[in-house]
């Protein structure tokens, strides 16, 4: 049996929508302003010491880890938008049960209830 917290999450898609949406300008917009720090590393030892060039190339890792993660967030935030365009937003993927509207206040990017996240 659904409780009212259950179906009050699917039918506000909308204001998960805004979210949704706001979340990935967002993200859009650090990808492109830490473009600089993922850039090649240059390695001429005439202009930077050993140590210099080792922390470039460590930050650069870093950087090229984050915008990773914000890619992967993306492409989450693009798959629930899609949801939410089919109506089947605030719905397990996998079981089609509803997904409490604690949960998608805490992910609105989330896809699975918590029993089919554990697996179960």
């Amino acid at each position: 049996m659904m409780s009212i917290m259950e179906t009050d999450a699917a039918a506000d898609a909308g204001k998960y929508e805004n979210r949704l949406l706001a979340r990935k300008d967002e993200l859009e917009q650090l990808v492109d302003a830490t473009s600089a720090e993922r850039a090649t590393v240059e390695l001429d030892q005439q202009r930077q010491g050993r140590l210099s060039r080792m922390d470039a190339l460590q930050a650069q890792a870093m950087a090229n880890e984050a915008a990773r993660r914000r890619l992967v967030e993306l492409e989450r935030i693009d798959n629930a938008l899609k949801r939410c365009a089919a109506g089947d937003y605030g719905y397990c993927v996998a079981c089609e049960e509803p997904i409490p509207a604690a949960r998608l206040d805490f992910d609105p990017a989330i896809a699975t209830c918590v029993n089919c996240a554990r697996g179960g």
